[in-house]
């Protein structure tokens, strides 16, 4: 009897195992790799693009509405199992350049600053009026054109 005890007390150690080990906290790292040193070089009045991507690499991304804005993101995050990853660390460095090119400002920014954002669902809030299902059918039924003119109008004849 001890021997058939043995097995099943193995297998049942290895499940536990195996359970548990589905439960290990990921941790993870996306964006750019921060250098503190690398950072603490670049001087307001005194580097440009060129040193600036020298030193630091390429932006994460340069500014959409102002090309002269750089920033370089850095976040680490941690998941557990199948959950959603939450960010534990993030960094936002952004360099700011003149229109000479010269670096204006240097700024950082962490976590304080994130936001999250909440999907709406299935439907997209926009602005106007709230039509019917039959008024979005047959809402626009003799609006355009008049009938079986293909468009054409009193006032604009083609």
């Amino acid at each position: 009897m001890p021997m058939s005890v043995r097995p099943r007390a193995l297998a049942a150690l290895g499940l536990l195992a195996l359970a548990s080990a589905g439960c290990t906290s990921i941790r993870d790292h996306q964006g750019y790799v921060v250098d503190e040193a690398l950072i603490g070089t670049i001087q307001p009045g005194v580097d440009n693009r060129e040193s600036v991507q020298g030193t630091l690499g390429r932006p994460s991304f340069v500014g959409q509405f102002d090309q002269r804005d750089w920033y370089y993101v850095s976040r680490l995050t941690k998941q557990l199992a199948f959950a959603r990853p939450q960010p534990t660390q993030q960094t936002v460095l952004h360099v700011r350049f003149n229109d000479a090119g010269t670096v204006e400002s240097v700024q950082r920014t962490g976590l304080e600053l994130a936001r999250a954002v909440e999907p709406m669902g299935g439907r997209t809030p926009t602005l106007g009026s709230n039509r019917s299902f039959f008024e979005e059918i047959f809402g626009n039924i003799g609006a355009v054109g008049g009938r079986g003119t293909g468009g054409q109008t009193a006032d604009n004849p083609q």
